[in-house]
């Protein structure tokens, strides 16, 4: 039997044991001339008219979600559960209104016997039995519902004991005690009305205790690998709990990682917090996280960027300053290329904190061929002309050449003086680049130096 059955068995239960309380009740009390039982047996149809308010908000609450109620329909519940609150604050207004006109009437002519005490605890023992079936069914499956019935029978009980003392007292001579009993109880019900009422209602806006809310932050804080806690939204639909977390995640976890920690905080909440629903939401963190990853990894991303490197940065009193070169379509425009390098602008500073510059380079694509290239000695003797002219260099290693569409790529493995500094053999390099690129149209030069 699933748990929206056990509610529904526990109410129908419920409502068949009240209904006969008023039949016992009404008629015994009409034969006896006890007001106290008639009034009692009139609780009684409003208690099963709550209880058949809360039947059918139950069944309506068990309906999968749908278009419209993506949630789940668990609300009608609470909504029942507050409609059944305002039937008992009417209730005890009424016992409390009813009390006080009694105290001033005078001494009814005819008593009730010992046929009203038989109604009265035959009224208890039905009472005592509904507590013990919905306690029950309560700690099987919790819900409004069912907490509402509880207490109306709880309820139930006190208001015939209160007409059973009445009907003793009547008996022996202080027939005023049963009014008084009235008022007590009907103050008693209404302050359990009013309680009821605030804790639907504020269920029905969404409000969930902050101590549980205190919960769920710390069980997501405290799981292994989340960063931070961003938000935790929370909402009560029925019985179940949904609940909507954001983390933040290191920039450097891969998308198994983060999925594996995010499975982890729903199974920890929905192990503390019985019948939650959780939907986990995670982003990146770059806390701790060196800069030159960051730059390199948020730069990779923005669209039209074929690839990142020589990326560097330093760190001064004004900020940090980022350098990088970037690669983009060599058929792309300067304006659409521009684009893109202040894309990357605007992603790198939301991801690094207090930049102040950042410089960036952009050169075409050219992609590598997987067919292996060919040495152009036409290509190879030009080069080898201009490098002569360099004494620095020692020697001239192998030239690399291969077409692609109208674009020469040519590698050159150069050997140089081992005296020289570094800053020197990239000056010399540089102007040997920009000589054979002057001199062969559309080349992309690249000199690898060693040491001699």
């Amino acid at each position: 039997m699933n748990l929206q059955d056990i509610k529904t068995d526990a109410l129908k239960i419920s409502l068949g044991i009240i209904l006969s309380a008023f039949v016992v009740e009404l008629f015994i009390g009409i034969f006896s001339n006890s007001l106290a039982l008639v009034t009692d047996s009139i609780h009684a149809v409003l208690d099963s008219v709550v209880t058949a308010i809360l039947l059918v908000t139950a069944r309506w609450a068990s309906k999968p979600p749908d278009r419209e109620h993506t949630y789940g329909h668990g609300k009608i519940e609470t909504m029942g559960s507050f409609i059944g609150g305002i039937i008992i604050l009417v209730i005890a207004c009424f016992f409390i209104f009813e009390a006080i006109l009694r105290l001033q009437e005078p001494r009814p002519v005819v008593l009730p016997g010992v046929m009203a005490i038989g109604a009265a605890v035959y009224t208890l023992c039905s009472d005592g039995a509904r507590i013990g079936i919905l306690r029950r069914a309560i700690k099987k499956t919790g819900g409004p519902a069912l907490q509402v019935d509880f207490y109306h029978a709880f309820m139930d009980v006190g208001s015939t004991s209160v007409a059973l003392v009445g009907i003793v007292l009547v008996t022996m001579g202080f027939y005023q005690g049963d009014f008084v009993a009235a008022l007590i109880l009907g103050v008693l019900l209404a302050v359990l009305s009013l309680k009821l009422i605030y804790r639907n209602a504020m269920e029905l806006t969404d409000a969930v205790p902050e101590s549980m809310v205190k919960t769920v932050r710390d069980i997501v804080s405290g799981t292994e690998g989340v960063m931070k806690t961003e938000s935790v939204q929370m909402r009560r639909s029925g019985s179940d709990i949904f609940a909507e977390v954001t983390i933040s995640l290191k920039g450097t976890s891969s998308f198994e990682e983060a999925h594996e920690i995010s499975a982890n905080v729903e199974k920890n909440i929905r192990n503390n917090i019985a019948n939650s629903k959780v939907t986990v939401h995670f982003e990146p963190t770059w806390k701790d996280v060196p800069i030159d990853y960051i730059v390199n990894r948020v730069a990779s991303l923005v669209h039209g960027v074929s690839g990142i490197h020589n990326v560097s940065y330093s760190t001064a009193k004004d900020g940090v300053f980022i350098s990088l070169h970037v690669m983009v379509d060599r058929s792309m425009s300067l304006e659409d290329a521009h684009k893109v390098s202040d894309e990357i602008e605007d992603q790198i500073k939301k991801s690094v904190e207090n930049v102040n510059h950042i410089t960036i380079h952009l050169e075409p694509y050219v992609s590598i061929p997987k067919s292996i290239p060919v040495e152009d000695l036409t290509i190879e003797e030009q080069v080898a002309s201009i490098i002569k002219e360099y004494t620095s260099v020692k020697k001239i290693g192998r030239v690399i050449t291969f077409q692609l569409q109208d674009i020469f790529k040519v590698d050159i493995d150069c050997s140089f003086d081992g005296k020289l500094t570094i800053e020197q053999v990239h000056d010399i390099v540089s102007e040997i680049e920009s000589r054979i690129k002057n001199q062969i149209k559309n080349a992309v030069v690249t000199i690898h130096p060693e040491p001699n």
